[in-house]
């Protein structure tokens, strides 16, 4: 049997709230929800749990709060398999929350008060010198935690993948190195746009990274490595809740990838996961095994 991919997630930890609305409000206006509910998420910790849940042995960095979501959010991790010990507690710091308001047709609207994960520093790169197969950040946590952990995955030879999510305000010059040490971006279209490279995989891959991924929704995906551009199309499946796909997909490629699969079959694999993020509610409940995404593609 072959050695599991070792991934380590560097990246966002957040207590998920969570309101099911008929319709998203406009600015000023107040609509009421049909229920709440709380759970755990954080890019970080949805895409460690989904690589976990995806047969890859994973360890997960970052910071959490002082607080009781602080302690309920590492031991969700614990729960799940993931190495938590590099999850750090900030004294006197609240831990990260996202306020997510999803529609019955699964479309939503999150917004994120970083917490202690804006505390994440460059002393970061400590957690990175265990090695490990690949390394998989995202934009929830500081640029500067980002760059020393990517250039220390470099030294130790790691596939360095980076989920630019949410997307830079500007590509400045921090961001520029950043992307000049990736060897897997993935972005959805928005992001693609905001990081120039004429918004597409392509053209992205002019900024630095060798392979580029691009997820278009209901289109499936579009990337681009040394090979060539390619488009893999999705898998029509009912959507029920929207949050948590992206992070499915980006595991799962990040996964495949690091055991060595083409990049084209990679995306589709990923394109599997993420159709079946969507069928279930939740962020990190919503997130398929790798029983459940290779069905899928057995059936497709």
């Amino acid at each position: 049997m072959a050695e599991p991919v070792r991934l380590l997630v560097v990246g966002s930890v957040n207590m998920d709230l969570t309101v099911t609305v008929p319709r998203l409000p406009g600015c000023g206006e107040t609509v009421l929800g049909f229920e709440a509910t709380h759970g755990p998420g954080g890019k970080g910790a949805n895409q460690a749990v989904a690589a976990r849940r995806l047969g890859a042995a994973v360890r997960m960095a970052g910071l959490v709060g002082d607080d009781a979501h602080g302690a309920e959010l590492r031991a969700a991790l614990a729960a799940e398999g993931v190495d938590a010990s590099g999850v750090g507690v900030a004294p006197g710091t609240a831990t990260g929350i996202a306020m997510i308001m999803v529609r019955p047709d699964g479309d939503n609207a999150i917004a994120v008060a970083p917490g202690a994960n804006a505390a994440l520093g460059p002393d970061v790169r400590q957690a990175v010198a265990g090695g490990g197969s690949a390394l998989l950040l995202q934009l929830e946590i500081p640029v500067a935690a980002c760059e020393a952990a990517a250039g220390e995955a470099r030294r130790h030879g790691m596939l360095v993948a980076l989920n630019a999510a949410p997307a830079p305000v500007a590509v400045d010059a921090p961001v520029a190195r950043l992307l000049r040490s990736v060897d897997l971006l993935i972005v959805n279209e928005g992001e693609a746009a905001a990081l120039g490279g004429d918004g597409t995989a392509a053209g992205l891959r002019r900024l630095g990274p060798d392979r580029v991924v691009v997820t278009l929704g209901a289109d499936g995906a579009a990337g681009a490595d040394a090979e060539g551009a390619f488009r893999v199309a999705a898998f029509p499946v009912p959507a029920v809740d929207a949050v948590g796909a992206g992070d499915a997909f980006c595991a799962a490629l990040t996964v495949a990838v690091a055991a060595g699969l083409p990049l084209r079959a990679a995306a589709r694999r990923a394109c599997a996961a993420g159709a079946l993020a969507v069928t279930r509610r939740g962020a990190q409940g919503s997130l398929p095994r790798a029983a459940d995404v290779d069905a899928l593609l057995d059936r497709s």
